[in-house]
């Protein structure tokens, strides 16, 4: 019997044959926040997902959302999101369902899942919503498949694993940073 192992949290999960089909597709998300944890008070204002099939980029959900919420002055720094950027962009209520759908029952990627997913699982539960779906960190897999670098910061990793980042790139804003996270997970044997 050929298995396949997800690991999530710590935890293993070994796939039969037969059950790798139904987790056939992948996808990538990355989250920007208006600050640096959801426990005091900071939310997901941009949602950026790439769906995986094979070795394939196959449909992108990307959206700001509006929650109304201040952005930390820290968060700003790093992904130039302005509140004025999120005016008439949809809300949480809008935006939520349809990345669920998206998503279905696939296994997620994320570079730094456990900060990713945190925000994600906090922005479903405040609709009641949950998060079944298994993660990947791709941190996790680059400390183990590149012990030798610097750092696991995504640029990093993405530099060392594909050589240049592409030229429409830009670090720090979540469809990019889902589209990077995506070519790494390939890049490292992921499929």
């Amino acid at each position: 019997m050929a298995v396949r192992l997800i690991v999530s949290g710590g935890c293993v999960t070994v796939l039969s044959k037969e059950d790798q089909a139904i987790t056939s597709r992948h996808i990538a998300v990355d989250v920007e926040t208006s600050g640096l944890a959801a426990v005091s008070g900071g939310r997901v204002i941009e949602i950026g997902a790439v769906a995986i099939e094979g070795r394939r980029m196959v449909a992108e959900l990307s959206t700001l959302i509006q929650t109304g919420t201040v952005i930390s002055y820290g968060a700003f720094r790093v992904h130039g999101i302005s509140r004025e950027m999120l005016r008439g962009q949809p809300a949480p209520d809008e935006v939520w369902p349809t990345f669920l759908e998206f998503i279905g029952s696939a296994p997620l990627i994320a570079h730094n899942a456990p900060f990713d997913m945190g925000f994600i699982r906090h922005e479903l539960a405040l609709l009641g919503l949950g998060l079944p779906n298994p993660s990947i960190c791709t941190v996790r897999l680059a400390r183990r498949c590149c012990p030798q670098l610097p750092n696991h910061r995504l640029a990093t990793v993405a530099r060392h694993l594909l050589g240049e980042l592409p030229d429409d790139c830009h670090l720090h804003r979540a469809l990019d940073d889902a589209r990077l996270a995506a070519r790494i997970w390939m890049a490292m044997g992921g499929v």
